[in-house]
């Protein structure tokens, strides 16, 4: 295998690893405070009650 060849794939592992790594850095938690809860909370009912309605 030419050494150009095995660049290339190096190269594009390591791009896809990378790409990888920072999606993982990036995808940090994040926090809501209580009200915020309590309307996906509530939200959340509000879409099983309709769905159970349709049903």
């Amino acid at each position: 295998m030419p050494f150009t060849t095995i660049l290339v794939i190096v190269i594009a592992v390591g791009s896809v690893f990378a790409g990888i790594l920072l999606l993982k850095q990036s995808a940090s938690k994040f926090e809501l405070t209580d009200e915020q809860q309590q309307k996906i909370r509530d939200r959340e009912i509000e879409q099983l009650d309709r769905d159970q309605k349709q049903d």
